[in-house]
């Protein structure tokens, strides 16, 4: 089954339930508006582009459920929920960005039955969409990687994170289909171990060689020319650096990425950044970008047993800035950019219009 998708006989989301992962491979079911959002802060459903597909999906989930007498007091309705589902997570630009796409679409019908249809096709148009240019990413990442490589990758930009193939590891399914061999050394990505839990599970469902290290040895790892390219996903990429990193651009992504920029730049190992063009935020600046913080239990606690003294003072952010100085390649669906990046490439027709 793909990650996220409608289920057309019980009228709402289904998606693959991550949080049972790797115990269990099970479906979940979002039938409200804060099922959805609830199962979006708890990493049910994860990934920059797979959110984006939840943020349409849950506009969709709004739609059908609101039942306000009037069409306008319909369409306050929808859009409150719809503001709960964009405000989730706060990092990944793709859910915020496809729930005003659907919401959009709401805005141009005259009924609330026109709404509900329209929203829910416009919804699953997104998921194609995701998967196509997923597709067509891989296969441009894919020329980057040479046969017998070993690509290290940092948390799960797979098909878990998409709504199927992946980003960053998309690019080795498609580097597979080409008739290369590529293997994968995957980082755990503590705390919550997508790396170990997710990215594992489906490297190892494909058949691709995949070993799992701690966060700490990715350094060794590079040092000992074990890694001949690292290639992570991305939940926003800015051109705009701001304040601090200026007019180089700045990706965002699973804390720790920037470490490991910093180490392969210092060991000349290639550090490559997949990622759909709806992640390139052309409207903000780093300066504008809420970095999420977790949970304090999630670094206390392991899978519920004690890991440090209860009230220890805990920062625990979900993603970090990595500058675009240290990224060799921006991989996309229209193809392989090499920094510094050039803004008319990721503008819209309608943002040129206006700058």
């Amino acid at each position: 089954m793909r990650t996220i998708a409608w289920d057309d006989d019980r009228d709402c989301i289904v998606m693959v339930d991550q949080t049972k992962l790797p115990e269990e491979y099970t479906a979940y079911h979002a039938e409200t508006v804060p099922q959805l959002v609830e199962s979006i802060e708890r990493l049910r459903v994860r990934g920059a582009p797979a959110l984006g597909a939840a943020g349409a999906f849950g506009v969709a989930l709004a739609a059908r459920r609101a039942d306000e007498d009037g069409f306008a007091a319909y369409l306050d309705a929808v859009a409150a929920d719809a503001e709960a589902v964009a405000t989730a997570r706060p990092t990944a630009v793709n859910l915020a960005r496809e729930v005003e796409t659907v919401l959009a679409e709401l805005r141009a019908c005259s009924s609330v039955t026109e709404a509900r249809e329209r929203a829910l096709t416009a919804a699953k148009g997104i998921a194609d969409a995701d998967v196509e240019r997923n597709r067509r990413l891989g296969a441009h990442g894919a020329t980057l990687l040479s046969d017998g490589e070993t690509v290290m990758t940092h948390c799960n930009a797979g098909a878990l994170a998409t709504v199927d193939w992946g980003t960053a590891l998309g690019v080795v399914y498609s580097a597979h289909e080409a008739g290369k061999t590529v293997s994968v050394i995957a980082n755990e990505t503590r705390p919550l171990n997508q790396g170990s839990r997710i990215t594992t599970v489906e490297l190892r469902e494909r058949d691709v060689d995949v070993t799992l290290i701690p966060d700490n040895a990715s350094g060794l790892c590079m040092q000992e020319g074990m890694v001949d390219a690292v290639v992570v996903g991305a939940d926003r990429v800015v051109l705009d650096g701001g304040e601090q990193f200026g007019d180089q651009g700045v990706v965002f992504n699973k804390i720790g990425t920037y470490k490991q920029a910093v180490v392969a730049d210092r060991h000349d190992v290639p550090f490559v950044v997949a990622a759909p063009h709806s992640t390139v935020d052309t409207e903000r600046s780093a300066d504008e970008v809420e970095i999420e913080e977790r949970d304090p239990v999630e670094l206390r606690e392991i899978y519920g047993t004690p890991n440090a003294p209860s009230g220890t003072p805990v920062y625990n952010p979900a993603f970090d800035p990595t500058p675009m100085e240290l990224v060799d390649y921006l991989v996309t669906e229209t193809g392989v950019y090499e920094p510094p990046l050039d803004r008319s490439s990721f503008e819209t027709t309608e943002e040129r219009a206006t700058t």
